[in-house]
């Protein structure tokens, strides 16, 4: 690098989020300077699981195949109370679906497969160039960078902070995270098991007989290398645990109880605590934070690497738009809105899921430890062992998507991904039909009708935007349609039933395949109205996304529903540890008497006493 350079763009962080930040931006046409500290990719696993939204990500990248033939896909999972099955997670999964809910994978081989993909669309990264100073404008950021052949000054018209969770460029701007870190503590650890086998599920042990009065979580990995996490005790001395012959003495005891004989040997290990920190917002001038360096959030439901993905995802479009004069950069202030919404819904989550795995107070413990006594007998009580896993956020409130004022649940909500659909023939998945960049325009060509559809795609008002119509009809409808623009055979209805054709007929997707408006007819000059919405042009006041009203919840029925009961889980556990030690047993005294008059049957509530006094000691 000269000793003065510019860049459009540059990219500092180069782990999977700043990678795929950059990939993005080049396959817009632009060129980021990308700057990572590090001398190469770290060789340690970290974070190994991916979700479905992120491995379509990666297939829009052209990184998908790499990816698909070195991870191991899983769908199921099985939790268990010391010896007893309490739970058994299984996530949706059609026969014909292109990806798994998760795989599993090191993350230096996400690293490295990210690093081909942009390399390959003309990129490259900067090696051992540590940011040390931040400057900006309003024209642009000044970068002090030192490296191999001394310091160094970079200006970039935008940056991007993808440095992880001790992100230099945080600290340069004078911003911290905010929000709760837990006590709790987590040893990590990575052994390769020569020629055992062992299912691909996530696996829960509370207080094993191997690790008494902790929580063990197992994944498998590629190449026989397994992951536990094991929980340390409160007053346990982390210098001590982190030794390897404390270490490898843990592991053997868990192997052991599970049944594995075979020879294994350490990898790699760590130090864990669960984080709910986030950046009050992600655009500060002319800098854009990502992935750990905007948000931290626990690993539990494997939520902190595939919501990075989803912000570069997210941002790369938006910020090459900009860059490229063709938006304003109001529309990078929707993605801190959209992001910082969906980070805030997965600390909630991850929150909920860290009351089980690291319980923030004794009396969180204590109701942890109740619901878990319950659970092999009782359904309702194993949704709150439940794990949360990561699910893809809908940008209900976003300000560059329309809301169209329904509640129902039909269709494709504004804002929500676009299903990856299963296709009859070719291209075999809806993704595939989309364009590789910009906006597309879904067409359900036998619900509008052919007349309509083609006046639609005639229409001055569309002339010129950069949309690509997509056009889904059965062989009849989409015969009466030019032959140039993408199509998509719907020979049984099952697209149009999907997505409400009849009602909706057309669909608005951004190029992060995520639905910004949908309409009831085919209206040209509404659909370029909503396109200038989703670029940032016109700008609709945030507001809270349309959602049903919640049913009413009789409680004598006994059925709150999974929210209800976290919340009254919650509630408990906060009230025991507000009661303090010793006074917690008349605070448990007063609310039974409470909720058995509440109840109103002595009949249930003598069953209820008695089921609740068979599982207490166990």
């Amino acid at each position: 690098m000269p000793r003065s350079g510019a860049a459009a763009v540059a990219v500092v962080g180069a782990g999977p989020v700043g990678l795929v930040a950059a990939i993005e931006l080049a396959r817009h046409g632009l060129r980021p300077v990308v700057l990572e500290a590090k001398a190469e990719i770290a060789w340690s696993s970290r974070a190994i699981c991916i979700s479905r939204r992120s491995q379509e990500i990666f297939d829009r990248l052209g990184a998908g195949p790499a990816f698909a033939a070195k991870a191991l896909p899983w769908s199921r999972g099985r939790t268990f109370h010391r010896d007893r099955l309490v739970f058994r997670l299984e996530m949706p999964r059609a026969p014909d679906d292109r990806h798994a809910p998760f795989v599993n994978i090191q993350q230096f081989h996400t690293e490295r497969f990210l690093l081909g993909t942009l390399e390959a669309a003309g990129g490259e990264v900067l090696w051992n160039r540590r940011v040390t100073g931040a400057e900006q404008d309003g024209d642009g950021v000044l970068l002090a960078v030192a490296g191999p052949d001394g310091s160094r000054e970079l200006r970039a018209d935008w940056v991007v902070a993808a440095d992880g969770g001790r992100s230099a460029m945080r600290e340069l701007m004078g911003l911290s995270l905010r929000g709760t870190s837990y006590e709790g503590r987590y040893l990590i650890a990575d052994i390769e098991v020569e020629g055992a086998d062992w299912p691909v599920e996530r696996h829960v042990w509370f207080d094993p007989p191997s690790n008494p009065g902790s929580t063990v979580i197992l994944h498998v990995q590629p190449d026989n290398v397994w992951r536990i996490d094991y929980q340390l005790r409160d007053d346990e001395d982390a210098e001590a645990a982190l030794r390897d012959e404390a270490v490898a003495a843990r592991l053997q005891a868990q192997l052991d109880m599970m049944g594995v004989r075979t020879p294994w040997r350490m990898v790699w290990k760590a130090l864990y605590r669960a984080h709910c920190l986030t950046l009050d917002g992600y655009r500060h001038g002319r800098v854009l934070f990502a992935g750990d360096a905007a948000h931290l959030v626990p690993i539990f439901g494997v939520r902190g690497l595939n919501s990075g993905i989803d912000d570069a995802h997210n941002l790369g479009w938006k910020l090459a738009m900009v860059a490229r004069g063709e938006a304003p950069e109001a529309l990078l202030d929707s993605y801190s809105h959209e992001r910082l919404s969906a980070a805030r819904e997965n600390i909630a989550q991850a929150a909920k899921s860290t009351w089980f795995m690291s319980p923030p107070g004794p009396g969180f413990r204590l109701l942890r430890d109740a619901a878990l006594t319950l659970a092999a007998e009782h359904p309702w009580a194993s949704a709150l062992v439940d794990p949360r896993q990561s699910s893809a956020h809908v940008y209900g409130d976003s300000p560059v998507v329309l809301p169209d004022g329904t509640v129902e649940d039909a269709g494709v909500r504004p804002g929500a991904p676009l299903p990856n659909a299963t296709v009859g023939g070719e291209p075999g998945h809806l993704h595939d039909a989309l364009p590789p960049l910009g906006f597309a325009l879904l067409v359900f060509v036998d619900a509008l009708g052919p007349e309509r559809a083609a006046e639609l795609l005639r229409a001055p008002a569309l002339a010129g935007s950069p949309l690509q119509t997509v056009l889904v009809g059965s062989e009849r409808g989409l015969a009466a349609m030019p032959a140039t623009a993408r199509r998509v055979l719907d020979a049984d209805g099952a697209l149009a039933e999907r997505f409400a054709a009849p009602t909706f007929p057309l669909y608005l997707v951004r190029p992060d395949e995520h639905v910004a408006a949908r309409f009831r007819d085919a209206d040209a000059a509404a659909v370029a109205d909503a396109l200038g919405v989703a670029l940032g042009r016109r700008v609709v006041e945030a507001r809270p996304p349309a959602v049903p009203p919640p049913a009413a919840v009789d409680i004598r029925s006994g059925a709150l529903g999974r929210e209800g009961l976290e919340r009254v889980f919650e509630a408990f556990s906060l009230g025991l540890d507000a009661a303090g030690e010793g006074t917690d047993r008349r605070f448990l005294a007063r609310l039974a008497l409470l909720l058995a008059e509440e109840v109103g049957n002595p009949e249930r509530v003598l069953a209820l006493v008695a089921a609740a006094s068979d599982r207490a000691g166990a």
